[in-house]
Formats: C-alpha cells, sequence, structure tokens
C-alpha cells in the first residue's frame, strides 16, 4: 500500500496542496515560485505513480477527488509536523542567534520599540531581527513569526507570554489650537472636527465613542493606522483619540482631557510554546520586557518623557 509514495518528496505534497488551494495550475505555480508547465507535468507524473486521479479538470478550475482530498489532508499534517519539529529544533539553540522575526504594528515599533531593537542588536549582534508591521494577527503555530508585540486584551489561547505594560489612550489636539491644555468642555469639544480610526477597526472602543457620540459631518478623517492618526491630529485635520506614547512624544499635541480606563490595552509579549526556551527568542523577551518596564509609566500616561536607552538595559 506504501509502494506508491516510494518516490514522493515533500515538494510533491506541497504542490497538491497549492494546486488544491488555488484551484488551478497558474496561481498554484505563482505560489511555489515555479512555471505553469512545471506543475502540470510534475502533477501528471503523481497521479501517473499514484495511480489514480487528484484533481477533476473543469473549465472553472481544478476540484480535488476523493483520493486528492486524502493527498491534502495528509499533506496538511505533514506541514504541521515539520512546522512544529522546526520550532522545537529551534528552541535547542545553545546561544541566542539566526533570525528572529518580531511582528508589531508601525506605531509600536516607531514610538516606542526601535530604539530598544537598536540597543538589543549592541548586546545581541548574532541576532539578525526580521520585522513584520502588521496589525493583524499572525500565525505563530506557522512561524509567520517568533515573537508578537501586541496591544490586546485577549491574546491567543495557543501563545504565552507577559503582560508587560497597559498602553493608556486620551483625547489629543493640536497645541496651537488649544493654548490652555487641560480637560477641555464638551462645548468646545462640539464645535470642533474630529479624526477617526477606520470603521475597519470598529471593534476598538475610541471608534465606537466617535461612531456613537460625534455627528459623522464633524468626522472630517478616517485612515486605518494610529501612526497616520497621530499625523492627522498633528496636522490640525481635527481632534482624536491616542495612546498616549504617542501623543505625550509630540510637542506639537496637547491631551484635551485625562486618559480614558475604558480605552487603555494591556502590551504583550507573546511567543510560540514550542519557542520560549530558544535562546534567541527568550533573550529577546527577557531584554525587551526589561526595558518596556523602564518606560511604563510613559506607556501607561503618566506623563514622564520615556529615558535614553542604556548600552546594557538590564532583562526581566
Amino acid at each position: 500500500m506504501a509502494e506508491p509514495f516510494k518516490n514522493l518528496a515533500w515538494d510533491d505534497f506541497r504542490l497538491i496542496k497549492a494546486v488544491a488551494d488555488a484551484k488551478g495550475l497558474p496561481s498554484a505555480a505563482a505560489s511555489m515560485g515555479v512555471n505553469h508547465s512545471t506543475v502540470f507535468r510534475r502533477l501528471k507524473q503523481i497521479e501517473e505513480q499514484l495511480g489514480t486521479l487528484l484533481f477533476e479538470r473543469h473549465r472553472t478550475g481544478y476540484a480535488l477527488t476523493p483520493a486528492g482530498e486524502e493527498m491534502v489532508a495528509l499533506a496538511n499534517r505533514l506541514d504541521e509536523e515539520i512546522t512544529a519539529v522546526g520550532r522545537k529544533l529551534a528552541g535547542r539553540e545553545p546561544a541566542p542567534s539566526g533570525e528572529l522575526r518580531v511582528t508589531t504594528p508601525d506605531s509600536l515599533l516607531i514610538h516606542l520599540l526601535m530604539p530598544m531593537l537598536a540597543t538589543f542588536r549592541e548586546r545581541y549582534p548574532e541576532v539578525r531581527l526580521d520585522i513584520v508591521l502588521s496589525n493583524q494577527p499572525l500565525n505563530l503555530s506557522k512561524r509567520d513569526a517568533d515573537v508578537a508585540v501586541r496591544a490586546t486584551d485577549n491574546p491567543p489561547e495557543n501563545l504565552v507570554g507577559r503582560r508587560v505594560a497597559r498602553i493608556a489612550w486620551a483625547l489629543y489636539g493640536r497645541a496651537a489650537d488649544f493654548p490652555e491644555p487641560g480637560e477641555v468642555s464638551p462645548e468646545l469639544l462640539d464645535q470642533r472636527n474630529w479624526v477617526s480610526l477606520g470603521d475597519s477597526l470598529g471593534a476598538l472602543k475610541t471608534v465606537k465613542f466617535v461612531q456613537e457620540n460625534v455627528p459623522q459631518e464633524k468626522v472630517a478623517y478616517k485612515i486605518n493606522s494610529v501612526l497616520g492618526l497621530a499625523e492627522a491630529v498633528e496636522a490640525g485635520i481635527g481632534i482624536g483619540h491616542l495612546p498616549c506614547l504617542i501623543g505625550d512624544a509630540r510637542p506639537a499635541l496637547v491631551r484635551l482631557g485625562p486618559p480614558d480606563d475604558d480605552y487603555a490595552a494591556d502590551l504583550w509579549l507573546l511567543t510560540h510554546p514550542d519557542l520560549r526556551h530558544s535562546p534567541r527568542v527568550r533573550a529577546f523577551l527577557d531584554f525587551i520586557a526589561g526595558e518596556i518596564t523602564r518606560h511604563r509609566r510613559f506607556i501607561e500616561g503618566q506623563i514622564n518623557l520615556p529615558a535614553e536607552p542604556e548600552g546594557g538595559a538590564a532583562t526581566a
């Protein structure tokens, strides 16, 4: 029974899975970085070797046969096993070295992490950082990233990590428009245009506040980036809610009220359980946790500007 599989390689399973996902050869070939004729020829050879068709060819695309469904299921199991072994081997490295892929939003990178990453590289020059800017959760089980630095009150249950701070949010305006900073009356705020994160981020409480309390004609600008939101407030397009670590770092902005606990979010350092003992992951988590602890009052909206990073910051 195992004889037909004797000469199949992992790339053959990848090819079958790619064709199934794409439901056709051109897209499958593109995803694998090969040409269309290569996929066509190899798929035909695989089917001849197995003695059965894996796909029904239709004008609308390729549809899996029952045998093809079994092969794709096997390919998925193999992919999971290979990825799991890779994670475990990564956890046995003797010293911090190699590539470390870190995912984080652009706002956290620019306003918090960048100097920390530079200092981390000075301490661990054998670790090569690959930064993936994304507001969407990546699949750490598939090694899309090794570490995630995320603002969330609901970290994925399949990951492990630590809560290192709570990011405060407040309402900000341009200093030139509010010469007497402090809590501004609701009447004055009603006269102002607003900027907001876009409806695609409607789960955020700051977005819900604008949707429910600000007339539509007063919402002058929406954007799906916290970093871009801060730029809009500073440009004078309107007032808006920002993380205090961004708003307080910009002299051209002033708070229009105290931080609102209802808008705050936990800051997490997350990784996959199989990677938490990897020397490079462990070194990164400990180092960044120590640095963030030094900046915690600032992150949590207690005004103190962040201290300059030290060449050898203490690890947590």
